[in-house]
């Protein structure tokens, strides 16, 4: 090489993101590109040692909900510290943009109540300099990052946009309704979004409990939009949906979205608990599709959906007893100290002996355990709060009582929520290795009282390829290609995922035997002194985005080469 690299990474063990074997060797990087991958002579300006490393491609992270977040920070934790270098935000359905002024709101209920974003937070960090979805893309495209940025057209916020109150009482949508928002995605998508995002879920309410504008719209709908986007000839689909009884009818209706687009399509696939088998009929759903030429991908996650359960969280088992509520405002030291006095104890205890329907998620005994540090998201139920309670001959709710009361009302407690109904991840597994699925669903940015699910990515690498001892493992070539070159080539980014000549310098250096996940915190860092939930890697020595470190052994670095990235007509799928 004539002229000296950037920085050459020395001596690694190379896992490139293609699949293929690992091999020892140097990265050269100049101009923010990969220049030379294999020996490379002479030094660089600048060089790390990677021996005893492994140098893998920067995450790809295909689900996150950061929207608001990236009007106001820099630093998109907990996706970068966690080794992630790319996050596709603007999925199920919910955004910011387009908006009218009298809809701001609106929209932050919306946001408040499917994402659990806290309706302060927005209202104190949305700067609101927008109305149009190209303007929201201009917003993000003036500001730097510790990633970068991509995002997509939401439907709620479009129909609400275009119909107004109809659209958020979902309202059946007019001819005149359909065409404009279908104007207005393929507008979106050409402004750079890379993708058109819907939520057929009930699940996803309002703040106020209503189900969410785009809930049981119609498929004349979605499909105009849809071919809209797709005579575009870039973006994808991603939809989250209720399949159950209707499953028939909801996945015929997301073939018939790809073949009136021509574009791929993703959706949201969980071992639901309540038809604990479903997923593998959906999976044999998504083969057929692909077989007849329709790119269908169903997208997973390397764990549970969890909920998270402590005094200083937003939800803890005793939080519909009429006792808590006087507890609840009370700053952390303060509900500690009441909550340590026998009186008050014993009034929670006896308040929450029952199990209301509504609540019973919160004190699910046989499904709830000590999540620890590091933290374990695969316990045997014989692990659980019930089973341990039984044992020491007291009621789990006294344990969980004394749990979550450890480092001084820290505790937490762990309840997962789909993919383990057999009390294993045994569905996990198999999710992860069909040639259909994408790994995503971490939700970063989203949830932060209640989950910390944006470390997904890093746990999948230290879980299915090292540290699971309760069934089988995936080989670690395969789990890096999954959350790097895999997720990078669907979105539509060609330049990523891969650590090859001419490539993104995005890559992670790794102490993969010491690659550990910390215990989640508690930070109150958002906007308006908001809390959140942080959780760490130990073991990720550097990050790098465009072969700048961004993050080194845990901490920012403070470089911020991170942008917004706009879609082009490049194939995907």
């Amino acid at each position: 090489m004539r002229d000296k690299p950037d920085l050459v990474i020395r001596g690694g063990t190379i896992v490139d993101g293609s699949g293929g074997a690992m091999r020892d060797g140097d990265v050269a990087i100049s101009g923010g590109r990969i220049s030379a991958v294999g020996r490379v002579e002479g030094s660089g300006r600048e060089e790390i040692d990677a021996r005893g490393r492994l140098v893998l491609p920067g995450f790809v992270d295909v689900h996150t909900h950061y929207d608001a977040q990236a009007t106001w920070a820099n630093h998109i934790t907990p996706s970068s510290c966690n080794g992630v270098t790319t996050v596709l935000m603007g999925n199920c359905g919910v955004g910011f943009a387009p908006v009218r002024p009298e809809h701001h709101d609106m929209l932050i209920s919306l946001m408040q109540g499917v994402e659990d974003i806290p309706e302060v937070v927005m209202r104190e960090g949305l700067p609101w300099t927008w109305d149009s979805f190209p303007d929201y893309l201009d917003c993000l495209a003036a500001r730097t990052f510790d990633v970068n940025v991509a995002t997509q057209v939401p439907h709620a916020a479009l129909r609400v946009f275009v119909m107004g109150e109809r659209g958020a009482n979902r309202e059946p949508a007019t001819a005149e309704d359909r065409s404009e928002m279908a104007r207005l995605a393929a507008d979106g998508v050409r402004a750079g979004a890379f993708g058109f995002s819907t939520s057929r879920l009930l699940q996803h309410r309002t703040a106020e409990g209503e189900a969410v504008p785009s809930y049981g719209a119609a498929e004349a709908e979605l499909a105009e939009i849809a071919e809209a986007v797709g005579q575009t000839g870039r973006a994808w689909l991603q939809v989250v949906g209720d399949y159950g009884e209707a499953i028939d009818a909801e996945f015929e209706l997301l073939r018939a979205l790809v073949r009136r687009s021509g574009r791929p399509l993703t959706f949201t696939l969980l071992q639901n608990h309540r038809h604990p088998e479903q997923w593998r009929d959906l999976l044999d759903r998504v083969s057929a599709a692909n077989a007849e030429g329709l790119p269908i991908h169903a997208q997973v996650r390397g764990r549970p959906t969890s909920g998270l359960l402590g005094f200083e969280l937003s939800e803890n088992p005793f939080l519909d007893c009429p006792s808590w509520q006087a507890l609840a405002p009370l700053a952390l030291a303060d509900r500690v100290a009441r909550l340590r006095e026998p009186e008050v104890r014993d009034r929670l205890l006896a308040e929450a002996s029952g199990v209301s329907a509504r609540d019973r998620r919160l004190r699910d005994w046989d499904n709830l355990y000590v999540l620890g540090d590091p933290a374990e998201y695969e316990p045997d139920p014989s692990a659980s709060l019930g089973a341990e309670a039984a044992r020491r001959g007291i009621t789990p709710g006294e344990l969980a009582y004394e749990l979550m009361l450890h480092d001084e009302g820290r505790g937490i407690l762990y309840h997962p929520m789909t993919n383990y109904a057999g009390g294993n991840m045994d569905s996990v597994h198999e999710m992860l290795g069909h040639p259909h699925t994408l790994i995503g669903l971490g939700d970063g940015g989203a949830h932060v009282g209640i989950i910390c699910d944006a470390t997904d990515m890093a746990h999948t690498l230290t879980h299915w390829t090292r540290d699971r001892s309760r069934g089988p493992r995936h080989g670690i070539k395969e789990m890096v290609r999954r959350l790097t070159s895999a997720n990078a080539r669907a979105m539509g980014l060609p330049d990523r995922g891969l650590i090859a000549p001419g490539l993104r310098a995005d890559i992670n250096i790794v102490d993969y035997d010491n690659l550990r996940l910390r215990g989640p915190e508690v930070h109150y860092d958002l906007p308006a002194g908001g809390k959140r939930l942080l959780q760490k890697t130990d073991g990720i020595d550097a990050t790098l985005l465009a072969g700048v470190p961004v993050w080194r052994a845990g901490e920012a670095t403070g470089a911020l080469p991170g942008r917004l990235l706009r879609s082009t007509a490049s194939p995907h799928g």
